[in-house]
């Protein structure tokens, strides 16, 4: 099947965490055939007893009139805010993956549907004090829908990066994109902001304006702001806003050592189609090559098609190394052992995909190989969802993945992306698993001097570099993985980022910190929950 080609509500599973997650915006059925629901009073509360959610779907306070991005007509129904509190209440007890630490609480008592599902998780902590469920999301539909449709959202084309997210701030040019504002600004990697709008951007309290300047809601804004070059020089540029679409792969090259030459490639995203076709042929110049090592670079990729990540894979191993292998198995709670809840489907795992699959190639091409025994993964607390399942699955068949760079981010669920009444909701409802059945790395993938086979991995740390250009062989992080394959030691002098992903805990309470505000919670949440699979 064609993924270009089905339906949203076929096509799109959404994979929320580390290892693998899949994503789907799921619809109702035909709206002719659905019963009418009960009325406000005859919908009643018992703790702990749970009414089928397809009882509630698609009853909307506010039915949507318009079409989804097929052309389609949505299919709701008149509703109220009480039906769709019990949606999300039966749904969440039926599929949420730690369902049975959920408060169930009266949906009578909320008056907005998102202020009712924020509180159907759980509160428990994971072993280092972190949430369990970091990952809790919802998002505006038709905004979710353009998205993963396109890779393509209002910007500048740059990566921001806060180095501090507090005062004294500090926001950096992590990478820019062709072709977008940012780069006929001339905005490097490395370059800090100083102001935007007029508001200073290290100690200013007025952190909406900064980051409504950072992340504009559409095209056409123009925001002015204050940056900081590298080696000192200041200048004034006003950028304004477009459509940008990501390009996910960049800075491929090969590079040449006395002990063979060594595949590089700056790879950003698993989230958009176009990724599949990038890939394949980055993979052909290097099998062609004959490259006895490859460096990836996931520091930024924050997720995405986990069937493009399994391609990614098979690449990578070979045909020999994956036959017959697991690349990743989807585990729901104690309730569906065998059953996809949200499909229908008996359950079976992920292989490692050796053909194309219709993302942005015809289907059935057979993929490149380079059948290596190990790699070196540039990585930091922005590698996430697809790219630990990435990461995982290698480890899963005895690939040795050296890290380069910082601890991941800790995502190893998933979760179907659900549309109802125009709020697409993302709660966790499994967890990946590779061909060792290990899956549970929530803390992320832990850079350690050696390995325990899990969550622990042999590698350096090694403090992001924004001196130097992603791909030049002198930028810290790629230069710890030349020195690191040769030696087998790590640089003298290591220190870890600072910045982390999605939230950092040290600011939570920080009212002037960037990472309080919803704009950029939406760009983080976006980022990392972007990882998406074959149709079902």
């Amino acid at each position: 099947m064609n993924i270009q080609n089905s339906k949203w509500s076929n096509r799109l599973k959404l994979v929320g965490f580390a290892s693998l997650s899949f994503i789907l915006i799921s619809c109702s059925s035909d709206s002719d055939s659905d019963p009418s629901p009960p009325t406000d009073e005859q919908l009643s509360w018992t703790q702990g007893v749970f009414e089928d959610e397809d009882a509630f779907k698609d009853f909307c306070e506010v039915p949507r009139t318009d079409t989804d991005i097929d052309g389609d007509p949505w299919p709701d129904k008149p509703g109220s805010t009480l039906h769709e509190n019990h949606w999300l209440r039966s749904w969440s007890n039926n599929t949420y993956l730690w369902y049975d630490e959920i408060q169930d609480q009266n949906p009578a008592n909320f008056n907005d549907p998102l202020d009712y599902f924020a509180v159907l998780k759980t509160d428990a902590l994971t072993s280092s004090g972190n949430p369990k469920d970091r990952f809790h999301y919802t998002y505006d539909t038709d905004v979710y829908e353009q998205l993963v449709s396109s890779g393509a959202s209002a910007g500048y084309g740059a990566e921001w990066v806060l180095l501090q997210s507090a005062p004294p701030r500090d926001v950096r040019v992590a990478f820019t994109e062709p072709n977008s504002p940012a780069t006929t600004a001339n905005l490097t990697r490395g370059v800090k902001i100083l102001e935007v709008d007029g508001v200073d951007m290290i100690n200013g309290n007025d952190v909406d304006t900064l980051n409504a300047g950072l992340f504009p809601d559409s095209a056409g804004e123009s925001h002015e702001f204050l940056i900081e070059e590298i080696g000192g020089a200041t200048r004034t540029v006003i950028m304004t806003s477009a459509i940008v679409t990501t390009d996910p792969v960049q800075n491929e090259k090969i590079i040449a050592t006395a002990s063979g030459d060594v595949g590089y490639l700056t790879f950003n995203t698993f989230g958009i189609v176009d990724a599949e076709a990038e890939l394949i042929d980055a993979f052909t110049n290097f099998e062609n090559q004959g490259i006895n090592d490859l460096v990836i670079d996931l520091r930024y990729n924050g997720g995405g098609f986990l069937a493009i990540s399994s391609q990614l894979a098979y690449m990578v191993a070979g045909s020999s190394a994956t036959s017959g292998r697991t690349y990743s198995q989807t585990v729901f709670n104690d309730k569906h052992p065998t059953i996809n809840p949200v499909t229908g489907q008996t359950l079976a795992p992920t292989p490692f995909y050796n053909t194309s699959l219709g993302f942005s190639v015809s289907e059935g091409q057979a993929l490149p190989q380079l059948n290596l025994s190990r790699i070196f993964v540039l990585s930091d607390g922005g590698t996430c969802s697809a790219s630990e399942a990435f990461i995982n699955g290698l480890r899963g068949i005895d690939v040795e993945v050296i890290l380069i760079g910082d601890d991941t981010c800790g995502k190893p669920y998933g979760f179907y992306a659900t549309d109802n009444c125009g709020i697409t909701y993302f709660t966790i409802q499994f967890r990946g698993e590779n061909d060792k059945a290990f899956g549970d790395y929530a803390d992320g993938f832990v850079i350690a001097g050696s390995d325990n086979g899990q969550d622990v991995v042999r590698g350096c740390v090694v403090a992001d570099d924004f001196n130097n250009s992603l791909g030049d062989e002198q930028e810290a992080r790629l230069a710890a993985a030349l020195d690191f394959r040769d030696t087998g030691a790590c640089p003298a002098s290591t220190a870890k980022s600072l910045h982390q992903a999605p939230y950092k805990p040290s600011d939570v309470y920080d009212e002037n910190s960037l990472y309080n505000s919803q704009i950029w919670r939406d760009h983080m949440f976006l980022k990392q929950n972007l990882i998406l699979t074959e149709p079902k």
